[in-house]
């Protein structure tokens, strides 16, 4: 990255030679109220495609694919939830222009958990619908109430520790470990790990399915830089047309919108039957948009999360391993996430104290998740931060405005029901693009360390190859660990068929232990500082509001990592400075700023 200094500003010239536009309304900035709106709807918009997508694959591990109730209650929920958590770290947490959603990191381990025996869907649940009809009374929804009570209560412990990380600072540790070679299989195996899920998903029309993944490469890649005119507003210019990327900013939207026509179009004609042969079993075919359409009368039209409403939570040292190996992944990359929306927005980069805050309120937020029965944490949406490099809107206030509008959508019940309606093989061509995506991103990671190092790619080869055989032939042959305990056994289990932590620990062992220099390692990379463009970057007030200056008259809050006044590291790490008389601190996440910096902007932009 070149930089070149004019008068009186300083542009930034990146790697392609596209220059960096100025941000036309700041983090501090409010736009007029209109505008406020529009721009909170389309992140609101832009979080849906991902945010869908979770509870469709959870009903199917729940053993409640048929049953729509279920889905559109947890739709509502992850909605809900998604605005709740963003509305506080917009407002207590990082305070950046940050959405939150349900994460795809836990996927795997609550595969992996639901795969346990005691989870395993039976054929009696598989076909309640019409066992019920035949006069023998199951109840439906005990069926996936009792595994979703099982998630919540792992995913609940799981949180806590990440709640215990960002209040006490120790993932600036942490990550002094933690490099390129442990970063890239871990979240590439998120990703290839997956591709049975999507599949799953497609199986009931292939052709639906490549349509929704052929339309999102195009909108994206071949028409991203089209702009189409637009009516818009201003100040300065009144009412006048603009030029939009419309299909760079909304190819996931726009690509279901056109698939959803198309299956309603099949279904209204006949063309796709209501009974497909799946596997010489007949079934719904889930391809039509009528195949849920009882959830619309059924759903309420007003819908309230509460806690513990599907029973109290339970959870297992096994299923608590597996969270809990997501939950670090989760952090990783959410602390990249903040520095990548700090250099998005052209401010400056978030100090340790709000970095700290931000992953201790996903973490609350991850639990409130927990209790209303989300089944999924929330982290922050790295698809979300690179828009704000298009539309060069990063106010705050934006950004609250679409956590409100998300906790709305999760509350009218009926919003929740009708997208139920949308058909499975959409969903699935929009996973296959999401899951390919996740992989992509975690071997982009492997640009910062020394690629014709026979260490490195020794190291990278065995973790990627370890990570996909050793879970694959485990669930092929479950009975294979018998250590002569059943915890042991099941922990064994749910840790060793999640391929990401598999991979992930592999490669941590390794790097940490194979001699090789930092330079060689990728470390130096990694962790080099943004350029020095930051040094002019805008101000960003990242203290809590209405308590920092009751926190700055506590002289005891200069030791808690997540007050804006701290300054000191509570185990005597604070060091004296040679140009400075005052102490500094030595804690935290200070070193950890230009791990994330370098690396996290371009991940975003790559989503």
């Amino acid at each position: 990255m070149e930089e070149e200094e004019g008068q009186g500003d300083r542009r930034v010239t990146r790697s392609n030679g596209d220059r960096e536009e100025r941000i036309v309304y700041s983090v501090e900035d409010t736009p007029p109220p209109l505008l406020t709106f529009v721009f909170a709807l389309q992140q609101a918009i832009l979080a849906l495609g991902s945010t869908l997508s979770i509870p469709f694959i959870l009903t199917i591990q729940l053993c409640a694919s048929t049953n729509s109730d279920a889905r559109a209650q947890l739709l509502c929920i992850s909605m809900f939830m998604c605005g709740v958590a963003t509305l506080l770290q917009t407002t207590f947490g990082v305070r950046l222009g940050i959405i939150q959603g349900g994460s795809h990191n836990f996927i795997a381990p609550i595969i992996a958990m639901m795969a346990l025996d005691k989870w395993k869907c039976t054929e009696q649940e598989l076909n309640v619908d019409e066992l019920n009809y035949n006069s023998t009374i199951i109840d439906r929804d005990e069926i996936w109430q009792k595994r979703m009570r099982e998630i919540q209560g792992n995913l609940m412990l799981a949180s806590v520790i990440q709640l215990v990380l960002g209040c006490t600072g120790l993932m600036g540790f942490f990550l002094k470990f933690i490099g390129p070679l442990t970063i890239a299989p871990t979240i590439s195996l998120i990703g290839l790990s997956l591709t049975g899920v999507a599949a799953d998903i497609n199986k009931y029309h292939w052709g639906i399915a490549m349509l929704t993944l052929v339309l999102i490469a195009v909108f994206s890649l071949y028409l991203g830089r089209l702009k189409i005119p637009l009516p818009s507003f201003s100040k300065a210019k009144k009412c006048h047309i603009t030029r939009y990327p419309i299909f760079q900013l909304m190819p996931v939207i726009l690509s279901v919108a056109i698939c959803w026509l198309l299956s309603y179009i099949l279904t209204v004609t006949d063309v796709l039957p209501p009974k497909i042969v799946i596997q010489n079993k007949s079934s719904t075919n889930l391809a039509r948009t009528d195949a849920r359409l009882d959830v619309l009368n059924t759903m309420p039209w007003f819908y309230f999360p509460y806690p513990f409403q599907f029973g109290i939570p339970t959870a297992s040292v096994a299923g608590f391993a597996g969270m809990l190996a997501a939950t670090i992944s989760s952090v990783i990359e959410s602390v990249g996430d903040y520095f990548a929306a700090a250099r998005l927005s052209n401010a400056e980069a978030p100090p340790p104290h709000a970095v700290n805050r931000g992953i201790a309120t996903e973490g609350f937020a991850s639990i409130i998740s927990g209790m209303v029965g989300a089944g999924h944490p929330t982290t922050s949406y790295s698809g979300n931060i690179g828009a704000i490099g298009i539309t060069k809107v990063a106010s705050r206030r934006v950004f609250q405005v679409a956590g409100i509008i998300l906790l709305l959508s999760g509350i009218i019940g009926k919003f929740g029901a009708v997208l139920t309606l949308i058909p499975d093989p959409i969903i699935g061509g929009t996973l296959t693009v999401v899951f390919g995506m996740v992989g992509a991103v975690g071997i982009s990671v492997l640009q910062f360390m020394d690629m014709s190092s026979t260490r490195n790619l020794t190291i990278l080869a065995l973790s990627m190859i370890l990570g996909l055989m050793i879970p694959q032939w485990l669930l092929q042959n479950p009975n294979s660990i018998n250590t002569g305990s059943d915890d042991l056994d099941q922990v064994l289990k749910v840790l060793l068929t999640t391929a990401m932590f598999v991979g992930g620990v592999i490669g941590f062992i390794l790097d940490n232990t194979v001699p090789g220099s930092k330079e060689e390692r990728g470390l130096i990379k990694w962790r080099e500082t943004l350029d020095l463009s930051l040094e002019r970057r805008k101000p960003v007030q990242y203290n809590m509001p209405l308590v920092t200056k009751l926190l700055k008259r506590l002289k005891c809050c200069a030791y808690f990592p997540i007050s804006p006044t701290f300054t000191k590291s509570p185990l005597n790490c604070c060091k004296k400075s040679r140009t400075q008389k005052k102490y500094e601190p030595d804690i935290v996440l200070t070193d950890t700023k230009p791990v994330q910096q370098n690396g996290s902007s371009d991940f975003s932009e790559k989503l």
